[in-house]
């Protein structure tokens, strides 16, 4: 059988699904997920040889220079995307309004990455509830759409109630901005904590799984235990075939209280997320990992 230029033996396009995790800088990978004795400064090259995406929870605490984005442009294949997320500067400094130029030049500082620049997402402290759904129409209103995606992430618990979570998915679905799916079951359907450790803990709020875009974001927490995600992740992966098979594009990201595991969860996501698209049809596009050579044996060095 002759097969067109991209391996995929019926020539349909492939699905636009991307993959990752919060950061990409993490030492501890470095003998695992990274080869033994890997420098800092390859660590952006060598997560991109393995995943697909970045959730760039670094640009919440401090915008990066010009030189960095254009580094981060430079080091990366046209097709990985970064996702960073809106400066706290902006989000969590008081009413939004004030804070549109801000954003809009947070926005500029991002655009050198051109095809690299997946979806900008904006998290909202837990104290910015439905009440404030004025102010939130003004970012939308000010937002760039057609520049640059915006997903929007709320964590006030009155969100999830039936009349404002109505009301926000119309408004984001007006202006075809993007709900981000937070999941943090796996932490919280069980008698531990895994988060006891952690300075930054997941809030627990009810999964909503709601489109409001072609594309959606979801933020995966998983338990330190791979057995107590299991249920979780196969639920997920056929939630994210059938979205595929619809046309949705999705940005998906795993994280872990203990953050060494999160590229392992990763990675078992994506083969779970394999075997439901090849049951529907859905041209899944391979893993970079996956096409890595294992690291040689330490042995044959001598």
């Amino acid at each position: 059988m002759i097969q067109p230029a991209d391996g995929r033996p019926d020539g349909r396009p492939a699905a636009e699904f991307f993959l990752g995790c919060a950061v990409w800088a993490y030492r501890d990978w470095v003998g695992g997920f990274y080869p033994a004795r890997s420098q800092a400064r390859d660590f952006l090259r060598l997560y991109g040889d393995r995943f697909t995406a970045v959730e760039g929870n670094t640009t919440f605490y401090s915008v990066p220079g010009a030189e960095m984005v254009q580094r981060w442009r430079a080091e990366m294949p046209p097709a990985f995307q970064f996702c960073p997320k809106l400066p706290r500067d902006i989000t969590h400094a008081g009413i939004l309004e004030t804070q549109i130029p801000q954003a809009l030049a947070f926005i500029a500082r991002m655009q050198p990455l051109e095809t690299r620049l997946g979806p900008i997402f904006t998290q909202f402290p837990p104290g910015y509830g439905p009440e404030k759904m004025a102010d939130l129409l003004t970012l939308l209103h000010a937002w760039p759409h057609d520049q640059v995606a915006l997903a929007i992430e709320v964590r006030h618990p009155a969100w999830f109630q039936p009349g404002p979570a109505t009301r926000l998915n119309q408004a984001l679905q007006a202006h075809a901005t993007g709900r981000v799916l937070l999941d943090t079951r796996a932490i919280y359907d069980g008698p531990d904590d895994p988060q006891s450790a952690s300075p930054r803990k997941k809030p627990r709020l009810p999964l909503q799984p709601d489109l409001t875009a072609g594309f959606t974001l979801v933020r995966l927490i998983t338990h330190p235990d791979p057995d107590r995600n299991t249920p979780y992740l196969q639920e997920w992966a056929e939630r994210v075939a059938d979205w595929l098979a619809q046309g949705i594009r999705v940005y998906f990201f795993v994280h872990c209280p203990e953050e060494g595991r999160s590229p392992a969860t990763a990675r078992d996501f994506h083969h779970r997320l394999e075997t439901q698209c090849q049951a529907i049809g859905v041209n899944l596009p391979p893993l970079p990992w996956d096409g890595l050579a294992p690291p040689p044996d330490q042995l044959s060095l001598f």
